[in-house]
């Protein structure tokens, strides 16, 4: 049961990812990223066609490799960071502890997202 969910899960998080690459404030590697974990925890046959997708496969090549992420998906990935922390802390609890927390993920991740070299987008499609 658990590996159909991850397959659903990695098949779910690959349709967000495609519609990134049009959607400018969807994250695109990221989704990608995630969608590669839930395949990889499934269905290596199923990764191993994403990593080497034509289109796809580049982008989280390029995260794994350390090359770098293109500065839009970046931006879009702090960005959506920030607005889901907000509405996580703002509307999901009152406790102080939570809300320290979610502060520091938010700001452990953005400091990560923003210390990759950025990636022109020119290079993940090529």
């Amino acid at each position: 049961m658990k590996k159909f969910l991850f397959i659903g899960l990695g098949f779910f998080f690959v349709a967000l990812g495609v519609i990134g690459i049009f959607l400018p404030l969807l994250p695109t590697t990221v989704f990608l990223i995630i969608a590669s974990y839930f395949f990889m925890k499934s269905s290596p046959e199923l990764n191993e066609k994403l990593m080497n997708n034509k289109y796809l496969g580049e982008y989280i090549r390029n995260y794994k490799e350390k090359r770098g992420m293109p500065l839009k998906s970046k931006i879009s990935s702090i960005s959506l960071l920030w607005l889901s922390i907000f509405i996580s802390g703002y509307f999901l609890t009152d406790s102080l502890i939570i809300h320290i927390i979610l502060l520091i993920v938010a700001v452990g991740v953005t400091i990560h997202i923003a210390s990759l070299k950025n990636l022109s987008t020119q290079s993940v499609v090529e």
